[in-house]
């Protein structure tokens, strides 16, 4: 409507209405007695015979009526709140800073890095309140509502880690933060453009946000952008970042070998893993160093010793441990004599009354020498298992829900169909990974001493997950597990992940020592905690891309550039109204007391 441009309530103008008894009281009030003076009475007779307009005649008389019309109709005005729309700069009662503290803004320029330069611009941006979100792998909201020597204070213990960033959620967390006439100030050199909606987002809830970029240097960056492993082999993938052709070295270990790569060009480059670790390195290096180094982490034992003890040896079971390229197998048939020469021991479907209990003793000091047991169930378990069977078996029970437990990397990734038969049972000691819906663990595993036992439930006959893909990765991970020997991919790691552990562990990193049963890898370098070594590396395609474009030239970037927000309010105009009707009051009062009505 036309009127809600001007006023707040249109419909106070009903208050109009009032006028209508007030014109028909003085309508029908009676006409003052009139005296007529003959000596007069001839003016008036030609006067009062010429007008054609008694009624219009008689309103222009009575001022003191038109008066209160008016206040009426000022009064109406005042109730439906006339405004007017201006425009004016929001008042920002608090900032927001969201500092990127990702591998990225690692980046040298010619006197700092990126990240140092957001700090200071960040210290120039701040206000009388300030709340501050660290952008990692996780955002962090590390001061809320801080005075200025707060938020400098604050800004000053941070610093880049080698890690990609989550700039989207960090955002949408400032988002959160944020109160009412906040505004958000984003530094970043604004890699990718997943942070896009984030800032649409904000800006759609009324705040601020502003866009402050940092993305010098990094015109010429290689480097190492992820790896993957087949046995004892590493093989890197490099990428080009530049616009020119570059020639570089790749050494890992002893092993050196020479790359030429286009713009925009991406290779793949094998080594054999230096056993017990060591590192990668891209030569010359550049001015983003993090992704020109990677470390690497290998056992220092080639193979796997495994003694699978059987009277109906599980073919299946043969064929999954035979096809693994470092695992030594070997097959025997009780009652035999065994010697603790192995890693590890797998006793599955063994004649009860043919069973040595020196086989079986054998299993435990192979356990105490830091290996492994590992029990496939049977029907009718040997009695001498004792200890080593994790559960108190119950007999047998068929076509089961099955259901996870605890996440673990032994089962992860891998989907374990419901077995034709397995046996019941409840766990003595250890954790489940695997069991039925009624509780009977179908893998389970049991830290003892320096060495660990495995539980395998499913009977080997009834068992379809033999005949799945996925069955030698299982065995693959199960014996390695048994024999402390962690896969060279488990021990390989990107930063940014976490090491889950079952108790509080103490890692050594490489340059703090870190304690919990979740250790979060912030920095690239070697770890060890555990009785294992890990290395961790920057593997980040995003986070190599350090030559990012400017804000203006991304996708929808007229509506995502910094800019100087505005908006449009309204003024009330009422108490002018209000001035006005009071001045036509005194009018009126005025205009009563010189007809001396007052």
């Amino acid at each position: 409507m036309v009127l809600d441009d001007f006023l707040l309530s249109p419909i106070g103008l009903g208050a109009l209405l009032a006028a209508v008894p007030v014109v028909y009281l003085y309508l029908i009030q009676p006409d003052p007695q009139e005296i007529e003076l003959p000596t007069v009475r001839f003016i008036f007779e030609e006067e009062e015979q010429d007008s054609s307009r008694p009624l219009f005649d008689r309103l222009r008389r009575n001022t003191l009526l038109l008066l209160q019309l008016l206040i009426i109709v000022i009064l109406a005005i005042a109730l439906a709140g006339p405004y007017i729309s201006v425009a004016q700069s929001q008042t920002v009662s608090e900032t927001v800073l969201v500092i990127d503290g990702s591998a990225s803004m690692l980046t040298e320029t010619s006197d700092s890095t990126r990240f140092e330069q957001a700090v200071s611009e960040a210290k120039q941006s701040s206000t009388g309140t300030n709340s501050i979100v660290y952008a990692g792998n996780r955002p962090k909201v590390v001061l809320q509502t801080g005075t200025p020597s707060e938020t400098a204070t604050a800004l000053d213990g941070l610093q880049a880690r080698p890690v990609p960033a989550n700039l989207q959620a960090a955002i949408t967390q400032a988002t959160a933060v944020a109160g009412e006439n906040a505004r958000i100030v984003v530094l970043s050199d604004f890699a990718g453009n997943r942070w896009v909606e984030a800032v649409r987002s904000a800006r759609a809830q009324g705040l601020q946000v502003s866009l402050e970029q940092f993305n010098d240097g990094g015109e010429a960056n290689i480097g190492f952008i992820s790896q993957s492993f087949s046995g004892q082999n590493i093989t890197y993938t490099i990428k080009n970042f530049g616009s020119s052709t570059v020639t570089s070295t790749v050494s890992v270990g002893n092993s050196t070998k020479r790359v030429r790569l286009s713009p925009d060009g991406i290779t793949d480059m094998t080594f054999r893993a230096p056993p017990g670790g060591g590192r990668a390195e891209l030569r010359p290096t550049d001015s983003f160093a993090e992704d020109n180094i990677a470390y690497v982490s290998a056992p220092t034992q080639d193979t796997v010793d495994v003694l699978l003890l059987s009277n109906d040896p599980n073919r299946y079971l043969q064929t999954a441990l035979s096809v693994i390229d470092v695992v030594s197998l070997s097959v025997r048939e009780p009652p035999t004599s065994i010697r603790p020469d192995y890693d590890v021991i797998l006793y599955s479907d063994v004649a009860p009354e043919r069973l040595l209990d020196g086989s079986v003793e054998t299993g435990r000091d192979i356990v105490s020498n830091g290996g492994g047991v590992g029990i496939v169930a049977q029907e009718s378990p040997p009695t001498s298992y004792q200890d080593l069977l994790l559960i108190n078996p119950e007999g047998t029970a068929a076509n089961p829900t099955v259901v996870r437990g605890r996440s673990s990397p032994l089962t992860e990734q891998i989907e374990f169909p419901p077995p034709e038969q397995y046996l019941r049972g409840s766990l003595t000691n250890g954790q489940t990974h695997i069991a039925t819906s009624s509780g009977s663990p179908l893998i389970a595993t049991a830290e003892r001493g320096q060495g660990r036992i495995l539980y395998y439930g499913s009977l080997a006959d009834s068992d379809p997950f033999r005949f799945n893909y996925q069955y030698p990765v299982f065995w693959k991970r199960a014996v390695f597990y048994l024999a402390g020997r962690a896969q060279t991919s488990s021990l390989n790691r990107e930063t940014g992940e976490r090491l889950q552990y079952e108790n509080t562990t103490t890692v050594e990193g490489p340059t703090t020592t870190l304690t919990g049963q979740t250790i979060s890898l912030q920095e690239t370098g070697i770890y060890r905690g555990g009785g294992k070594t890990y290395a961790v590396s920057l593997m980040s395609e995003s986070e190599s891309a350090v030559d990012t474009a400017s804000v203006s030239e991304t996708q929808a970037s007229e509506s995502l550039e910094t800019r100087q927000e505005e908006t449009v309010v309204s003024r009330p105009l009422t108490w002018v109204v209000a001035l006005l009707g009071g001045a036509i009051g005194l009018l009126e009062v005025g205009l009563l007391r010189r007809r001396g009505d007052l």
